[in-house]
C-alpha cells in the first residue's frame, strides 16, 4: 500500500501537468490558412472546409498511406482502430476526426472496407497539403536532407526511418514495416504521421495545433492499456499485425 501511494502522487502530478499542458495547447495562436486545399472525399471533390463536415473544429490525423503503398501503415492502422469508438462521440461536441492520406481514393475505401471503418478519410493525392503540413517529403527533399519532420531539419537520407536505423542485411523495424505496406523503405519514409488541428470561424479557417512522431504516443490506445498490465509493453521488436493479421504467417 505505502508502494502504491507513492505511485499516487506521481500519478496525480502527471495528471496536473497534462492538463496544464492541454491548456498551453489551446491557448497556441491560431494561425491563418489561405490556400485554397482540394481533396477527393466519398462526397466528390472537397476543400478544407467541407472536411469540418458542418462544425467548427476539425481534426486530421495524416495516415501514412502513400502513392505507392498497396496497405496502409500498420503503426498507423493500429492508432486508426481507436478511431472508430470515438468519432461518434467528438461529431456529436463539435469536432469532426477524419484521416487524410496521399493515397489514390480507390485505394483508402478499399483499405477502409478491408478493416471495417466508416471515419471520415481524404485523399490529398496531387496537392500540396501533406507537403505543407510536413507529413510529406520529396525524393529531392530526402536525398538532399531539406526536409523538416517534428519541428526540425532532418539530415540527407542514408538508410535511416522513422526511429531506429536500419540494420546489416536490410532488416530492422522500419525495414519490417515498409514491407507490410509493400514498398522500400525510402519509399515508405517519405509518409510520416502526424495530427493536426483546424477551427473554422466566421468562415474563415485556421491551424491551432500539429504535433509528430512521438507526440502521438496519446493516440496509441493499446499502449495505455499496456502501461497498466504488470509485464507492460515487453516490446521486443514490432510485435503488432494489422487486426486481421494476427495468426497470419
Amino acid at each position: 500500500m505505502a508502494a502504491r501511494l507513492d505511485l499516487l502522487e506521481a500519478e496525480k502530478e502527471l495528471t496536473r501537468r497534462s492538463d496544464e499542458l492541454a491548456q498551453w495547447r489551446q491557448d497556441l495562436p491560431w494561425v491563418r490558412v489561405d490556400k485554397g486545399y482540394r481533396f477527393e472525399t466519398e462526397n466528390g471533390a472537397a476543400a478544407l472546409p467541407d472536411l469540418f463536415r458542418g462544425r467548427s473544429q476539425l481534426l486530421i490525423y495524416h495516415f501514412m498511406f502513400g502513392p505507392d503503398y498497396t496497405a496502409g501503415c500498420p503503426s498507423c492502422s493500429a492508432i486508426a482502430d481507436g478511431f472508430e469508438g470515438i468519432a461518434v462521440h467528438l461529431a456529436n461536441h463539435d469536432v469532426t476526426l477524419s484521416a487524410v492520406s496521399r493515397a489514390p481514393l480507390a485505394t483508402l475505401q478499399a483499405y477502409q472496407r478491408r478493416m471495417g471503418w466508416s471515419f471520415p478519410w481524404a485523399s490529398s493525392l496531387g496537392a500540396d497539403f501533406n507537403f505543407d503540413f510536413n507529413v510529406s517529403l520529396t525524393e529531392q527533399q530526402q536525398r538532399e536532407g531539406t526536409a523538416e519532420y517534428n519541428y526540425r531539419r532532418e539530415p540527407a537520407w542514408v538508410g535511416r526511418g522513422i526511429g531506429d536505423s536500419l540494420t546489416k542485411g536490410g532488416e530492422g523495424p522500419v525495414a519490417k514495416m515498409a514491407g507490410m505496406t509493400g514498398t522500400d523503405v525510402a519509399t515508405y519514409v517519405r509518409e510520416r504521421p502526424g495530427l493536426s488541428a483546424f477551427v473554422l470561424e466566421d468562415g474563415v479557417v485556421y491551424h491551432s495545433y500539429s504535433t509528430y512522431a512521438r507526440g502521438l504516443d496519446g493516440l496509441w490506445g493499446m499502449f495505455h492499456w499496456l502501461d497498466r498490465a504488470p509485464r507492460g509493453r515487453n516490446e521486443t521488436g514490432i510485435w503488432w499485425r494489422r487486426h486481421d493479421e494476427y495468426g497470419k504467417r
